[in-house]
């Protein structure tokens, strides 16, 4: 049983190293897969920097605060995936002594650490640079300012999409990808009302409209049209507003986001459609082990049976029926597979007798015609 209107489950997700996170309001699970095939499932919970807060529920504000806590729950989650492949790792001077200084909170402190680290770069690479290429090298030819900032944005656009491009080529980051279509399939396949099975998850779409891939390509689109405004001629100025707009930016990002994942309208889709297609590069067609694990993460933390039952009007026959009919698949891809190894055909060796010169050497002797005798008698 299939329904065809897709409804908001509420659950989201990332891709970790061989492995998911998925979360359901404040709770979320990692699930990995360990060098030994094992999967290993940790819950946890995450209330955010401003936990239960009014400010979460103010539009446009409430964008940038989501945005941090996704980055500061997806640095926590790859470090916890990335234990279960460390082999020796040499602590750094620096974080032995930051294990010293501030012991328990030590983890925290690294990954707020490693998150203003990853904010930075990414304005310096996506907002930072493209203006002073353009300014640098474009501006003493290009007098035009209005012309110059749709250079600046098409510009940021490409080198976001070109950076897409080159990490998506790297193997690690592959699989990476490849989960991430794990976990995007899952949720696809819970809110079109498909049972959560392996065989209903591969037949879903790997893309999604409120995947961070699709939130990048806002923030970069929107900058541009924001941008596109500031008339300041001091070079540091610009700089430092399209530094102090960003928060702004991804507060407009992150409502265009939740509109588009709860909507189904003609515009909405038209808005989503590029950010889908740069999905083709930042997700990849998952495996079944790989389905598996992202099953195991979302059952962790979301009675998806419950969701479907509430809104698509499931029963509990309906789940034993889909079941049955994924066991009886499994079965019959064993039978195929052990008629195709019987009937396959048997390698023989024939192992020809090798004779040697002096086994094939014929007697002069015993062939002569002189020791030949022929009886007349008989002839």
């Amino acid at each position: 049983m299939a329904k065809a209107k897709k409804h908001y489950s509420g659950i989201g997700g990332q891709a970790v190293l061989e492995g998911i996170m998925m979360k359901n309001k404040t709770r979320y699970a990692v699930a990995v897969r360990k060098p030994d095939g094992e999967i290993d499932v940790e819950i946890s919970e995450y209330k955010g920097i401003l936990g239960d807060s009014n400010i979460m529920k103010i539009p446009f504000i409430r964008g940038v605060f989501a945005f941090v806590d996704s980055l500061v729950l997806g640095t926590r989650t790859l470090n916890h995936s990335a234990s279960f492949y460390e082999e020796e790792v040499t602590e750094t001077k620096s974080e032995e002594i930051i294990k010293k200084v501030f012991k328990d909170k030590a983890e925290n402190i690294l990954v707020g650490f490693t998150t203003v680290l990853s904010i930075v770069l990414a304005v310096a690479i996506f907002m930072v640079l493209p203006y002073v290429i353009t300014s640098q090298f474009l501006e003493p030819y290009i007098r035009n300012a209005s012309l110059l900032a749709i250079i600046e944005g098409i510009m940021r656009i490409a080198i976001f999409v070109l950076y897409t491009v080159l990490i998506s080529l790297m193997k690690d980051i592959r699989r990476v990808f490849m989960y991430h279509g794990a976990e995007h399939k899952c949720i696809n396949c819970i809110e079109k009302g498909r049972p959560l099975t392996v065989r209903n998850v591969m037949r879903s779409s790997k893309q999604h409209k409120r995947c961070g891939t699709s939130f990048m390509l806002f923030v970069m689109v929107i900058s541009v049209v924001l941008f596109f405004f500031i008339r300041v001629d001091n070079m540091a100025l610009k700089i430092v507003y399209r530094i102090l707009l960003i928060p702004v930016i991804a507060g407009i990002a992150y409502e265009i986001i939740r509109l588009a994942g709860n909507s189904e309208n003609i515009l909405v889709r038209i808005i989503s459609a590029p950010g889908m297609w740069l999905q083709r590069l930042t997700t990849k067609e998952p495996d079944e082990d790989m389905v598996e694990v992202a099953i195991q993460a979302v059952e962790a933390v979301f009675d998806w049976k419950a969701y479907q039952t509430e809104v698509f009007g499931y029963t509990e026959r309906d789940f034993e029926n889909e079941l049955i009919a994924e066991e009886n698949l499994k079965n019959e891809e064993t039978i195929d597979a052990v008629s195709e190894e019987e009937t396959e055909p048997a390698d023989y060796e024939i192992e020809d007798e090798v004779l040697s010169e002096e086994d094939i050497e014929i007697d002069d002797e015993i062939l002569s015609v002189e020791d030949i005798e022929i009886d007349e008698d008989e002839v």
